[in-house]
Parts: C-alpha cells; structure tokens; sequence
C-alpha cells in the first residue's frame, strides 16, 4: 500500500496540488484504511489533478469504485475501496475540514 500512496502523492504533485495530507484511518473506520486529501486553486486544476491521478492508478491496476463530484468540482472524492482520494478546492476543504473529522486516524508521512 505504501507504494500506491507514494504514487498518489506524487502524481498530485505533479499537477501542483496543495497540503496533501495521507491519514491511517484503518484503526477507526471500516470505511477505507487511507484518506489521501489535496486542494487545487480552481476548476481547471481540480479536473486536472483527478484526471491524472485516475489515469495514472489505471496504469497501475486500480479501477476506482466510484467518482463523485467532478461536474461541480469543489470536492472530488475517488473512491478505490481501500483507499479515498478527496480533492478539495480550498474554501471546501476549509469548510468540511475532514483532518479535524478524522484527527483519530494517523498521519503518513511520505
């Protein structure tokens, strides 16, 4: 699993995104073992940073579940069972504030 958190960091910050932050929440939801939670600075971007993300866990192998919130665009969640990609611009990731939800969980450090 490090590997592909390692690649989901990395291809996010190919496309410039902002505050990535990998949280454990393996101990304390049955929901997923990994939210990994970037910000971009608008439409464009956040489209940009799902496509690449998607096209680049296709290559290697993972085929999300489901994808919600791509037409609106303030809050991206990729859903791939064992872990959850959110991207958020940033007055979304503000408002929902999901590290302070979900502060039980572990950060990774990559």
């Amino acid at each position: 699993m490090t590997e592909t958190l390692k690649l989901i960091y990395d291809k996010l910050s190919e496309k410039k995104a902002e505050d990535i932050k990998i949280i454990d929440i393996s101990e304390i939801s049955v929901m997923a073992d990994h939210f990994i939670i970037a910000s971009g600075n608008n439409v464009n971007q956040l489209h940009a940073m799902t496509d690449f993300v998607e096209e680049e866990l296709a290559k290697a192998g993972f085929e999300p579940k489901s994808v919600e919130g791509y037409n609106n665009a303030n809050w991206i969640l990729m859903d791939y069972r064992d872990f959850i990609i959110h991207i958020f611009d940033k007055e979304s990731r503000e408002f929902y504030d999901l590290e302070r939800i979900w502060k039980g969980g572990k950060i990774v450090e990559i």
